[in-house]
């Protein structure tokens, strides 16, 4: 299984004669095994006190001699063939906006950790405390499985409010607010410092946030208030990453955002200012692109995801339903999952997208393509095909 689950990180090409055969099968190796004492490695992730979090990952001292984690499906190194592997290796991602182990975020840092990169987090500072304490305590170790059966590493884990910029943004009453005691340098600004004094740069901007407090109201009945403060939480917020984290991206690197379908096409119930939020940010990332390519040669796109159970989500209400509309209207008939968005991700950040800035990529089975629902009773004398 775990070599099934590997191969989704090779793009297999069909003309197997284009390479010499002594680069056919280059395998990427990791090491986990003990250190010169003997004492068994284990996933490290820190926390924004500074403290790590320390979890063995291995349960047979044999087999912490070597372990070979192969980039390509070990199945298809009996066939002939060629690959072009999703190589991150090197490289180093802070993700904002993850806070449990079900979202979109979650599944963008597995696939990105499963391609080899360094893992940062940035996490919602009244969410940090719960989230800290269940990594510690191993709730998320089985979402925490990759590919080759070891489990993502998180690096550091930082306290982050993306609707404020600059500590002289936080009004009063979130200062006094319990839920943010404890915590500082939480701010984009103060974090966007704090990666750059622990890491110097990064390659990977990831945002995965957004909020509505009015999202269940209808338009017309949305207060100027909510609607601006969907606007901030889920479009401005990404402006704000990408300006402060851009002196640290490396040449090259890339920033992607998730968006929603409801921002060119009409969604009921996806209210609050939600829809013109993602509205923006898709206008946003193709602006943010050119501006970032140029001065930076920073690549910036957007992924357009279907709908996800996740715990964020069931905020809207409806979550079920519209998995359900997606499930009976898709051009594929099948449940989206997060690892597949993940792994878009992946592409996405990696050097095999290098021409791609700009662009909104649809990752919903197709959902995005239809102009109408053929579940409705109006075609059901059409001889709709369906999936087996």
């Amino acid at each position: 299984m775990a070599a099934a689950a590997a191969s989704s990180f090779q793009i297999t090409a069909l003309k197997p004669t284009l390479l010499p055969a002594r680069n056919l099968f280059r395998a990427s190796v990791a090491k986990v095994g003990t250190n010169s004492q003997g004492t068994p490695l284990s996933s490290l992730s820190s926390i924004s006190s500074g403290r790590y979090l320390r979890r063995s990952f291995t349960s047979s001292p044999a087999r912490l001699n070597k372990i070979i984690t192969k980039a390509s499906s070990e199945a298809g190194e009996n066939k002939l063939g060629s690959g072009l592997a999703i190589d991150l290796k090197g490289k180093r991602a802070f993700i904002a906006g993850v806070a449990d182990d079900n979202g979109y975020g979650w599944a963008i840092a597995k696939s990105l950790a499963a391609a080899g990169a360094e893992i940062l987090l940035g996490t919602w500072v009244p969410a940090l405390n719960i989230f800290e304490t269940s990594l510690r305590r191993g709730k998320f170790d089985e979402s925490r499985v990759l590919p080759d059966g070891s489990l993502m590493e998180i690096t550091k884990v930082y306290a982050l409010d993306a609707v404020f910029d600059t500590p002289e943004d936080v009004p009063e009453d979130i200062k006094a607010n319990k839920r943010y005691a404890g915590s500082s340098n939480w701010t984009v600004s103060e974090v966007a410092e704090c990666v750059r004094q622990d890491f110097g740069s990064i390659d990977i901007l990831v945002h995965s946030l957004a909020n509505g407090p009015e999202v269940t109201k209808p338009l017309l009945e949305t207060s100027r208030k909510g609607y601006l403060a969907a606007i901030s939480a889920s479009s401005y917020s990404y402006v704000s990453l990408l300006k402060h984290f851009l002196p640290l991206i490396n040449p090259d690197g890339s920033s992607i955002s998730l968006t929603y379908i409801a921002s060119e096409r009409i969604i009921p119930g996806y209210g609050g200012g939600m829809s013109s939020a993602k509205a923006g940010l898709e206008s946003d990332t193709r602006v943010l692109a050119f501006e970032a390519g140029r001065k930076h040669k920073v690549r910036v796109n957007t992924i357009s995801a279907g709908p996800l159970r996740s715990r964020a989500a069931k905020a809207i209400g409806f979550i079920d339903m519209m998995i359900d509309y997606s499930l009976e209207n898709a051009p594929l008939q099948k449940e989206l999952s997060a690892e597949e968005v993940g792994n878009t991700a992946a592409f996405l950040a990696s050097p095999l997208a290098s021409a791609i800035t700009g662009a909104v990529i649809y990752v919903d089975n197709g959902l995005n393509a239809m102009g109408v629902g053929v579940d409705s009773p109006i075609f059901k004398d059409l001889n709709i095909p369906k999936a087996n």
